[in-house]
């Protein structure tokens, strides 16, 4: 049965648009970049892949996530240049063009549709395979769903559980747990005081999963930004029932 493909947009959207020369104009002498990178990946993938449809998942850069309301300090300080802004808000319009399907609404991220198309795939049961430069992605590995992850340009390794396990020392279903562990200055999470990468691992191998750990009392002293580490966990995991 062919896959169900679906791509993080704005991941792939960003990295074309750093990568790429600015002198790259469309008609009107707008910034091309961004479309054409991310015109190259959407076509290859779908060369690549052979899926039975493509869903690509967007963010809504202008108005607040449910994350951001939960945490404010995420993502905070990020800011955007107009022209890829403006590609930004012309690219699903490219995607449409193409016959493939867009999912974008305010409060959502791209993950969150990634995760959405996965389980509903999944349920019917069918496979998917999901483009994203985001680690958080990880989580959604499974027997049905491969993640494409770019590696370098042009190439993306892909990840299955056992790559997870290889790469974090735990299985996708912890992923969202690891990350609620660690420190992750990239979207300015705080994770656990004094805890990086390999005690999280190690962490969730002796115990599972973060209830256990937490039941443990471990962090019973250990005071969190985001006011537990159970909360932060919720706030990580990718939802999967957006609009």
């Amino acid at each position: 049965m062919q896959p169900l493909l679906v791509i993080d947009g704005d991941s792939f959207a960003h990295r074309a648009y750093h990568a790429l020369p600015k002198t790259i104009r469309r008609k009107g002498n707008g910034g091309a970049g961004a479309i054409l990178g991310f015109a190259n990946v959407l076509l290859r993938l779908y060369d690549q892949e052979h899926p039975r449809a493509v869903l690509v998942g967007w963010d809504t850069l202008d108005s607040p996530t449910y994350r951001s309301k939960m945490f404010p300090a995420y993502q905070s300080g990020r800011e955007f240049d107009e022209e890829l802004l403006d590609q930004l808000e012309t690219l699903p319009e490219f995607v449409s063009a193409c016959g493939f399907a867009n999912a974008k609404a305010a409060g959502f991220e791209a993950d969150d549709f990634l995760a959405a198309a996965v389980l509903k795939e999944e349920g019917r049961g069918g496979s998917a395979v999901v483009a994203s430069g985001d680690r958080d992605a990880f989580q959604l590995a499974s027997e049905r769903t491969t993640i494409l992850h770019p590696v370098r340009a042009g190439e993306m390794a892909r990840i299955g559980p056992a790559e997870v396990r290889e790469r974090y020392g735990v299985d996708p279903n912890q992923v969202q747990d690891f990350i609620a562990l660690r420190v992750d200055p990239s979207d300015k999470l705080p994770g656990a005081r004094g805890v990086g990468p390999k005690s999280a691992a190690a962490l969730l191998r002796k115990h599972g999963t973060l209830e256990a750990l937490l039941k443990s009392g471990r962090f019973r002293s250990r005071q969190m930004t985001c006011g537990s580490i159970g909360a932060l966990r919720q706030w990580i995991r990718l939802r999967r029932s957006p609009p």
